[in-house]
């Protein structure tokens, strides 16, 4: 007796429903988070999400590099890689003289209890750690041609010198074409679209800014002042969210930069976001186009088909579903 189409499908779907509904695998993008970390708490909320959707098989994180020129930033880095059980993650800086103080919370990785380190981790200070650019041209000589997404939530200084190095024992490509081959996306919190305000990672290195604005080869979205501004972090996931341990180098950082009740702005955890999950429905994106960048670092668009730029816009009823993903991510606890 023959069975109908409908009949066939209901037996399939009882006997296997995996067939049925089975989930695509995709793979995790290799991802580079370039940060000034130490001026805003923000960038370490998004190194925690950075290591909770890698937990997720969502992203690889390839390497930190750092825009903030003080010795405690890439220790602090160091610490909260260990803390998520990934300690051996490439770390660079640079020596650029810009924010070189150690920040209201970096010191978190000299705090002892009892005379050990209450967040332990090797790199002692960011004058031991590698240079930016060594790292970065390594991390994408060894990457799959078109497959990186770089994350830079802090001062252009580091992607810049990038783009102006040139071929050496790791790869025979100059630094354009270097981020040309392997960088698939820059997802960058910079800038601002709506009202002319000189935003701060682009102000703190104008030049460098400018040459990235100029002269970065491949596709760029821009999550402006505005986005960040319109997504507060409650305060209270913060004093709730992050109790799983004893002490947690997340809810003390914010604690130590601002307490609560504070809700700092999500300036750097949307492009982390927006870097990792751009199919998840969280933002719509501008048109097409291209940023201008004037001498006092006021960002400007200008609509063209075929532009290399688009922002990240926020639709109001989008922003609990944004906002919880953000606090689920950054207090997920690390994995075992």
């Amino acid at each position: 007796m023959r069975l109908s189409l409908c009949a066939l499908f209901v037996s399939l779907f009882v006997l296997t429903p995996s067939i049925a509904f089975s989930q695509q695998r995709l793979d995790p993008v290799p991802l580079i988070f370039d940060t000034d970390i130490g001026n805003d708490v923000d960038d370490a909320l998004a190194l925690g999400m950075i290591h909770s959707l890698q937990s997720r098989g969502e992203c690889k994180l390839l390497a930190v590099t750092i825009t903030k020129d003080h010795e405690l930033a890439a220790p602090f880095v160091d610490a909260v890689n260990t803390f998520y059980g990934r300690g051996d993650i490439p770390i660079g800086v640079c020596r650029s003289g810009v924010t070189n103080t150690a920040g209201r919370f970096n010191t978190l990785a000299t705090q002892k209890d009892n005379g050990k380190l209450r967040y332990p981790h090797d790199l002692t200070s960011g004058n031991d750690a590698a240079d930016a650019v060594a790292v970065l041209r390594n991390s994408l000589a060894g990457a799959e041609d078109g497959s990186v997404v770089i994350a830079q939530v802090g001062f252009s200084t580091n992607l810049a010198n990038l783009l102006m190095s040139k071929a050496d024992d790791v790869s025979p490509l100059a630094g354009t074409e270097l981020v040309k081959k392997k960088v698939r996306l820059l997802s960058i919190m910079a800038g601002a679209f709506t009202d002319g305000h000189k935003e701060y990672n682009l102000i703190k290195d104008i030049p460098s800014a400018k040459k990235l604005v100029a002269d970065w080869p491949t596709p760029i979205v821009w999550s402006g002042y505005a986005v960040g501004k319109s997504l507060a972090y409650p305060h209270q996931s913060i004093l709730r969210d992050y109790g799983y341990v004893d002490h947690h180098p997340l809810s003390e950082a914010y604690i130590l930069y601002m307490p609560p009740p504070h809700d700092r702005p999500t300036w750097d955890l949307t492009s982390v976001l927006y870097g990792v999950r751009p199919d998840h429905g969280y933002f719509e994106l501008s048109e097409p186009g291209s940023v201008q960048m004037a001498d006092d670092g006021v960002t400007t668009f200008k609509a063209a088909a075929n532009g290399r730029d688009r922002y990240i816009l926020v639709r109001e009823d989008l922003r609990p579903k944004v906002l919880e993903a953000l606090q689920l991510l950054s207090s997920q606890p690390p994995s075992k």
